[in-house]
């Protein structure tokens, strides 16, 4: 267990870290091509160890509520399991199980260590089997993601099922390997239905411009109807009633700086949705499976954004949010666009993360 990093600097500590290495990805873009066999030598080694290092730095962090949210109840949830309690829950029974059953092999924290593996693997993999060489480019762009430290400390079980979901898009052309995936997503985190459906419909209607121009027409039913779809989801117990929840419940003044039309979500939701735009319709790049995981994120984003109001509306767009690196970094790992592609790479990555470090200094800090 690390105990040397104060728990009130530790997501400061991740930041950055993660500054210092979008930097360092930026210049050394300027000093090495990006078929260059140096670079994929040096990427694969700094890929391997940011893997070894993230699972070691958020799995091995000391066990706190206070300042990692659910990691306190989860933690309850294991010592009890290890004393020989049952499982009695209906909700999210799987995950529930597998605290039973790794209680019975390791302590706590081997427990949080496992999960925090069940939690970043997968983003490796999608990454190495989508981009191959050029792996280390995925993987980064999951790990400055806005939502990746947290989804690794607090919202634990939402984090794991949607890398379930990751896992299952590894295997487009495995239907059961997928099925399985995807039916493990749901019964780790219920909540994982809406992207499920998403998928299965942009398995039937893969057109990304028609899902595109629902993604716009959402923005103005949330500005002006946004009242009455809260209520709609709600009334048609839409997921579960724990995302009922997170439409109704009391927002909690010192966790949200600002509550009702987050405008500076939406931008954040937009790079997404530009990316796919550019690439899609201005760049002509045609390919199954991102069309897939294109509109998968504009049907589960338009959904968001139709309760942008609502509080803790952030835990409903982490149901998109978590497809937003792999939607935008993509096409430039599979086609080359740009005679100096690695630096529109470099610049891309950059631009991303900033809002993170922004989000950090202005909120967070």
């Amino acid at each position: 267990m690390i105990k040397f990093i104060p728990l009130d600097q530790y997501y400061s500590v991740y930041i950055h870290f993660t500054l210092f290495l979008v930097i360092a990805n930026l210049v050394h873009a300027y000093t090495v091509k990006i078929d260059d066999l140096k670079n994929i030598r040096f990427l694969r080694t700094t890929g391997l160890v940011l893997l070894i290092l993230l699972i070691m730095y958020l799995g091995l962090r000391p066990i706190s509520g206070r300042y990692f949210g659910d990691m306190g109840t989860y933690s309850i949830y294991f010592k009890n399991y290890a004393s020989g309690a049952n499982v009695t829950t209906n909700k999210d029974y799987l995950f529930h199980y597998y605290i039973k059953f790794m209680s019975n092999f390791t302590n706590v924290h081997g427990f949080f260590l496992v999960t925090e593996f069940l939690y970043i693997f997968p983003m490796f993999l999608i990454s190495k089997k989508n981009f191959k060489e050029y792996w280390f480019y995925g993987f980064f762009m999951f790990v400055v993601s806005f939502s990746f430290f947290t989804y690794g400390v607090n919202g634990i079980r939402n984090g794991v099922a949607t890398s379930m979901f990751l896992l299952a898009l590894c295997y487009p052309k495995n239907k059961k390997l997928m099925i399985l995936f995807l039916f493990l997503a749901g019964m780790f985190h219920k909540t994982m239905l809406l992207p499920i459906l998403a998928y299965i419909i942009a398995s039937i209607y893969s057109k990304p411009k028609f899902y595109l121009k629902g993604w716009l027409f959402s923005i103005p039913i949330s500005l002006f109807a946004g009242s009455i779809m809260i209520a709609l989801f709600t009334s048609l117990g839409f997921g579960d009633d724990r995302l009922a929840g997170y439409l109704t419940n009391e927002v909690d003044s010192e966790k949200f700086s600002s509550t009702g039309f987050r405008w500076d979500f939406l931008f954040y939701s937009s790079f997404a949705v530009f990316a796919g735009w550019y690439f899609i319709f201005k760049k002509k790049f045609n390919d199954s499976l991102y069309n897939k995981i294109y509109i998968t994120y504009l049907i589960c984003n338009a959904f968001w954004v139709m309760v942008i109001k609502a509080n803790f509306s952030n835990r409903f767009a982490y149901l998109s949010w978590f497809l937003m690196a792999i939607v935008i970094i993509f096409p430039l790992l599979k086609q080359r666009f740009f005679k100096h592609q690695e630096i529109v790479i470099g610049k891309i990555s950059t631009a991303y993360f900033m809002f993170t470090y922004l989000m950090w200094l202005l909120y967070y800090s």
